[in-house]
């Protein structure tokens, strides 16, 4: 598994790391059994870097991870998680205090004295513009309650005016063969200012693991039902904000120019490990089967520039359309 450095912060992550809002809520039902497996299965598997939030789950996600952290001492494993999403998205509602008590919480949750990396986690426009916000993250990390903080953003043009902050270490970004728009500015802005990008939902919610097609069905309590339209929260969280029969016929697309030996998903995912900016990658997986694939893609080689360029025509003819202009 190949190791990059994050950001300012400077922690040696995984390529491939685990995206953990799966073993929380909002994606069907994972026991406990089957998330501490999970986890396991993508640490024994070189996976270094775990993505949370305090939301998921209302703090259940956090809980697995420190139970991990726990099981698995001192074999480097960095946590990330994230704030904000548990009151009503108003800028107001993002205070010094409630910064505070959301670290505090995390802190609990997670059973850690410092966080390695806090997130605001995709926040209102407004708290950008508000330097109280970053003040308190600075004078947190300087109280070793924090290790460093990023943002978890919606649009490239959040993320643009996030890096003006010199506190930002990171930034996480939906980022996948249906969604590349940052590949404009916004990677190599990071690149340039030394900000780590963890890219988010690089299967576009599992569409581009080509296992869907119009008779698939979702779990009531799991989000690519319930939030198909944006009913929950940003309908770009679910199938990047690609409708769903457009999502197929390109996925369809897309599976002509898989390479032999190749899955689909794990085009998707190194794809995107390569694309130029890109820190790690963080798949979510609700078993340990799906944990050691995606992570068995940290090891697989570039991709055939017949394959990217097919990727980026895809998205031209088919995808830009619903998705360029809103994120």
């Amino acid at each position: 598994m190949e190791v990059r450095a994050l950001g300012k912060t400077g922690l040696p992550v995984s390529v491939v790391g685990l995206g953990c809002w799966q073993l929380g809520a909002g994606w069907g039902e994972v026991t406990d059994a089957d998330a501490m497996e999970t986890l396991h299965a993508a640490a024994d598997s070189g996976v270094t870097f775990f993505d949370t939030a305090d939301a998921y789950g209302d703090g259940r996600s956090e809980r697995f991870i420190a139970r991990l952290l726990k099981e698995r001492p001192g074999e480097g494993l960095v946590v990330a998680t994230k704030c904000g999403r548990r009151v009503p998205q108003e800028t107001a509602n993002y205070t010094p205090t409630a910064l505070k008590e959301w670290a505090k919480r995390s802190q609990d949750n997670l059973e850690l004295d410092t966080i390695p990396l806090t997130q605001l986690h995709c926040p209102p426009d407004g708290v950008y513009e508000t330097d109280a916000v970053f003040d308190t993250l600075d004078g947190l990390v300087a109280d070793g309650v924090l290790g460093a903080y990023g943002v978890s953003i919606e649009t490239v043009a959040q993320g643009l005016r996030a890096i003006e902050r010199p506190g930002v270490s990171t930034v996480q970004v939906i980022f996948n063969a249906f969604r590349l728009k940052p590949l404009e500015q916004l990677l190599p802005a990071c690149a340039a200012a030394n900000v780590g990008v963890i890219a988010r939902v690089p299967l576009a919610s599992g569409m581009l693991s080509g296992k869907y097609d119009e008779t698939t069905q979702f779990p009531s309590n799991d989000h690519r039902n319930f939030n198909r339209h944006g009913e929950a929260f940003n309908v770009g969280e679910t199938f990047s904000g690609v409708p769903y029969e457009v999502g197929l016929e390109a996925t369809r697309r897309l599976q002509g120019v898989v390479p032999e030996g190749w899955a689909l998903s794990e085009v998707a995912l190194r794809w995107c490990i390569d694309a130029r900016g890109v820190t790690t990658v963080i798949p979510g997986a609700r078993n340990a089967s799906q944990a050691r694939a995606n992570a068995a893609v940290g090891g697989r080689p570039a991709l055939p520039d017949a394959v990217i360029a097919e990727i980026k025509a895809t998205y031209a003819e088919m995808i830009a359309p619903y998705v360029a202009d809103r994120w």
